[in-house]
Order: C-alpha cells, then structure tokens, then sequence
C-alpha cells in the first residue's frame, strides 16, 4: 500500500470513529432525555394521587410537590389578567386565562383559570368568565412557574376598556410574589370552576429511548461500513 492511500485509509478510519462518537453521543442524549421524561411522568402521577393540602403545607418546597392538589383562600384581581395565546382546545383556537390571584396574607401568585374561546376576529377579546371578588377559597393544582406556559400573551385593560393591552407593557404591569403558580379545578364558588381546566399532559414515554436505540444501530452501521471498505481495500491489494 502506497504513502497516500495508507493517508486516506487513516482519514477514512479518523471520519468513521468521529461519526461513532457522534452517534454514541446522540444515543446518551436521548437516553438521558427518557429517564428525564419517566422521572416527571412518574412525579406526576404520585403527586395527583395525593390528597389536598393547604397551601401553607406545601410552598415551602414546590419542586417537591408539583402537581399536587392544594387549597387556599384569597381574592381575585382581575385588573391583573393574561391572556396566553396559541392555546387550543378540541381544534378550536383560544387563550389560556391568567389572573394574578393574592391571599389574606398578602402573598400573589397567578392562577391559571383555564382555556377560554376567542373572539370572532383578532380586534375583538374574548369573553371572559365573570371571577368573584370577594374572598374565596380555590382548590387547584401547584404548579412551578417555570412550567408556566411560555410564548407570546396579551393582558386586559385594568380600566375595563376593550382591547388588548402590548406584551411588553402586560410583562411591566403585572407582578406577583411567588415562584409558582396553580391550576384553578374548582372552589367555594360554582362561578369559580372552569369550563375547560388545564388539562394534565400526556403521560408517555415518548420516542426517546427508541431514538437511542437508533443511533447505536447508526453507530453500528458506520463500524460495518469502515469494515466493508477497509476489506475491499486489502481484496484489491492482493490481486
């Protein structure tokens, strides 16, 4: 074998093992990536199975019990409402409804008072439910606000005027105090339970470990691949 091709053989075998790394590299990835999705399906399910519990016996440590079932008592401020678009329910195109939620104590957090339809056009809001505004009691799930659905939003007018309020001035305007947020399921109140709550996510194990197992068979392909060549190569040097 000449100086070149033993030069091209060693580039060959130089590609071939940095394409198995990348292959065995994407293969962790996912594999990570579906025990992160086991691990919060399984949270979920053992925290909805819980019984409610106040508040106050929860918000100390949130991460711990997200998606558990809680009570507290307060008001609603509905001069601080969100409108999160891009929300469907059933096919039909609607706005996830926020509204800034404080308790006798004067702790703030936002409540997520569920999917409302939205209106005929996009000059025209949407109609939105009719909140109490005296003190209530609210049963919902507690959420970590960084699992507050992310994107682009609107905010109500605080003076009851029609029209949407700008995202930026929405993220200047309204404020609250904790690190999460709840998904209202009902209360004290008939008015306070959603026409349409949010909705658990789908408990799946999704595609990941499937697309691990893929890349390892793509990084095996690549070894047999090196093997075929490299066999082509010495066949033709004997002959």
């Amino acid at each position: 074998m000449s100086k070149n091709q033993e030069e091209l053989s060693l580039l060959k075998s130089l590609v071939a093992l940095l394409l198995i790394v990348l292959c065995l590299w994407a293969a962790q990835w996912q594999f990570n990536r579906g025990l992160d999705r086991q691990a919060r399906n399984d949270a979920i399910e053992e925290n909805t199975a819980r019984p409610a519990a106040p508040l106050a016996a929860l918000a100390s440590d949130v991460a711990a019990h997200e998606w558990q079932t809680t009570t507290i008592s307060g008001s609603f401020d509905t001069t601080q409402q969100i409108l999160l678009r891009n929300r469907y329910f059933e096919g039909v195109y609607g706005f996830q409804l926020l509204t800034r939620f404080e308790t006798q104590d004067g702790k703030s957090f936002w409540v997520d008072c569920g999917w409302i339809k939205a209106g005929p056009n996009a000059l025209t809001p949407p109609v939105i439910p009719e909140l109490p505004s005296s003190q209530v009691t609210i049963e919902g799930r507690l959420r970590l606000d960084s699992s507050l659905p992310q994107g682009a939003f609107f905010a109500l007018p605080s003076d009851g005027s029609s029209g949407l309020i700008s995202q930026a001035n929405a993220q200047s305007q309204s404020q609250v105090s904790e690190n999460f947020y709840i998904d209202l399921l009902r209360g004290n109140d008939p008015a306070l339970t959603p026409a349409v709550a949010a909705e658990l996510p789908e408990l799946s194990d999704g595609p990941h470990m499937a697309y691990a197992l893929q890349w390892v068979f793509f990084g095996g392909l690549v070894v047999y691949g090196r093997i075929l060549i490299r066999r082509d190569v010495l066949s033709d040097k004997e002959l």
